[in-house]
């Protein structure tokens, strides 16, 4: 039993402010543990419910924020930047499920540090029309791959956007958005036992997963934050732009899609 885990920090117990969830705030270094062991919790959890292999991907930002030092020995991790499968690098076809922890709302919702991939770059992030989060983007992913996605970890409104969207996904609820920087959050001791055992049960039930059809086209639509950025973006072959701060692009697959994102995002003004 294979285990796929990305992990993300703005959906983590306690975590609420940039000054904690970015490298140099004050209160990083505290939300370094917390995100660690959170993610331990997950690991338990996977072990628990019967897995004999666990990956985790360091998904957040810079992507070096877990203690490696800290985690699950029993567990391998991939950490740093690029990676060409950005948030679910190291996921294959032989991987049985995988777990989301510490992902948040989309770009555009209502949630804790909602954004999807890049709060420098996009302001609305849509595919085939519809507002997608990172989760989303992880599902169309995995679903290309053959893996079904057991469980998302978050605040109350990933937590509901992904029961209204992925049917049979289990979701842990770690926190509530009161807005875009505060959270009403439980305590860290707390989200680990829960997150345990929402990682236990999504492995247990892993063969009954559904893994969605890919849809028959993506259509990515993003609307950016400067026309320079928009214009910068229009030079990508195959992008249309629709407007002033509006692009479009036709994807061949999930992959294609998030190398364009990729390109985006690096690109933004102010991006580090």
């Amino acid at each position: 039993m294979r285990v796929f885990i990305s992990v993300d920090m703005e959906g983590i117990a306690g975590v609420a402010t940039p000054d904690q969830a970015y490298r140099g705030g004050h209160n990083y270094p505290m939300a370094q543990r917390l995100i660690t062991a959170e993610t331990n919790a997950a690991i338990a959890g996977a072990f628990d419910g019967g897995a004999t292999e666990v990956l985790v991907n360091d998904a957040h930002g810079t992507m070096d924020n877990l203690l490696p030092d800290q985690l699950d020995e029993r567990a391998e991790v991939l950490l740093g930047r690029p990676k060409a499968q950005c948030m679910i690098q190291g996921m294959t076809p032989e991987h049985d499920v995988a777990l989301f922890v510490g992902y948040h709302a989309p770009a555009g919702a209502p949630g804790v540090f909602s954004h999807t991939l890049s709060s420098l770059a996009f302001t609305r992030f849509l595919v085939n029309g519809v507002t997608a989060s990172e989760t989303d983007l992880g599902v169309l992913q995995a679903a290309a791959l053959g893996v079904p996605v057991g469980m998302v970890t978050g605040d109350d409104q990933i937590c509901r956007l992904t029961r209204e969207q992925h049917a049979g996904i289990e979701t842990v609820q770690v926190k509530r958005a009161v807005g875009q920087f505060a959270a009403s959050s439980v305590h860290p001791v707390k989200a680990q036992q829960l997150v345990r055992a929402g990682a236990a049960a999504a492995v247990r039930r892993a063969d009954r997963l559904r893994v969605p059809p890919l849809p028959d086209a993506l259509t990515l639509t993003v609307d950016l934050k400067m026309p320079a950025h928009a214009e910068i973006g229009a030079l990508i072959p195959g992008m249309r732009q629709i407007d002033r701060l509006r692009l479009e692009f036709d994807a061949a697959s999930p992959d294609q899609l998030l190398a364009v994102c990729a390109l985006l995002w690096e690109t933004a003004p102010g991006n580090v």
